[in-house]
């Protein structure tokens, strides 16, 4: 593993008798950036961070988290990494304010218990037990509880599940914080406008195996652009640039044509070559390139649903 690495998977394989939830993932994590891991439910993501947070031994392939073993090395790693939980892992009738503390007092040099309860909208539940807690105040405090051990590498499980908008952004804002200051952070999350705020790479994982992986740009940006829109003339013989194009024509309003398909720069230059040859006055073009959640269904939809 280099230096830049807090996380290297190299082949990983999870079995659960005979059904394979994890066949052959690789990926890394670079210091100080953020990785978000997507996936239908089923595709391997929670048992590909248990693995990571050092809970079960792959049954094939190699794992390094911090340049530690995270099963043989578990009590040296864990000081040093962040866990936010979905669901449970605590006394149901504890305060938020006495769970926090609980966690810190396990750390050799944690951050502020009030300032975590302050930025995390959490101070005037503090003394609330943790079973009447909403469903996004519990979210809100699982993720202080990742953060109070001022950790080097955060595993992130669906962060912002259950969370009103502005939590979802004071959330966000931290995590691109957090990176800032130099932690690494490996996140879940069926947001797919989270994922394209927050991550700087993103690896798309299918039934086990790694469907796509690069920064969100770059992925976006190899599906193309699916929309053309040109402002011209009215009324222009639009059948006949459809005979030229595998995409979509059409007038919606007059003198605003739409073109719909996946282009390449090569069918762009056809579409605007036909205009230019037919004497239009174009006035305008725009083009909607392909979003993170349009390559995401894509890759994860079976194609009898799409």
């Amino acid at each position: 593993m280099t230096q830049a690495d807090a996380v290297e998977v190299r082949d990983v394989v999870v079995r659960y008798g005979a059904t394979t939830a994890v066949d052959g993932v690789s990926l890394n994590v670079p210091r100080g950036s953020v990785l978000a891991l997507l996936g239908n439910n089923g595709a391997g993501k929670t048992s590909l961070l248990q693995v990571c947070e050092g809970f079960r031994r792959p049954d094939a392939g190699a794992v390094s988290v911090l340049g530690l073993d995270p099963v043989a090395d578990h009590d040296e790693l864990m000081p040093r990494i962040g866990i936010m939980l979905q669901s449970g892992g605590v006394y149901p009738w504890a305060t938020a304010s006495e769970i926090l503390g609980l966690f810190a007092s396990f750390a050799a040099h944690p951050l502020d218990t009030g300032m975590l309860l302050d930025r995390l909208g959490l101070r005037k539940v503090a003394r609330t037990r943790w079973r009447r807690l909403s469903g996004g105040e519990q979210q809100r405090l699982a993720l202080a509880v990742a953060l109070v051990g001022r950790p080097e590498l955060v595993f992130l499980d669906e962060p912002t599940a259950g969370m009103d908008t502005e939590a979802r952004h004071t959330t966000w804002q931290l995590v691109e914080e957090l990176r800032d200051d130099g932690v690494s952070v490996l996140l879940t999350t069926h947001l797919l406008d989270e994922a394209e705020r927050l991550a700087d790479r993103v690896v798309i994982v299918r039934s086990g195996v790694v469907a796509a992986t690069g920064t969100p740009a770059e992925l976006t940006a190899a599906a193309g652009i699916d929309l053309l829109e040109v402002r011209a003339d009215a009324g222009l013989p639009i059948s006949a640039l459809a005979k030229r194009t595998d995409a979509k024509v059409s007038e919606s309003s007059p003198g605003e044509y739409t073109i719909a398909g996946s282009m390449d720069s090569a069918a762009i230059a056809v579409v605007l070559s036909w205009f230019a040859e037919a004497g239009a006055h174009v006035t305008a073009v725009n083009t909607r390139r392909r979003t993170l959640e349009d390559v995401y269904l894509a890759l994860t939809t079976p194609k009898a649903l799409r």
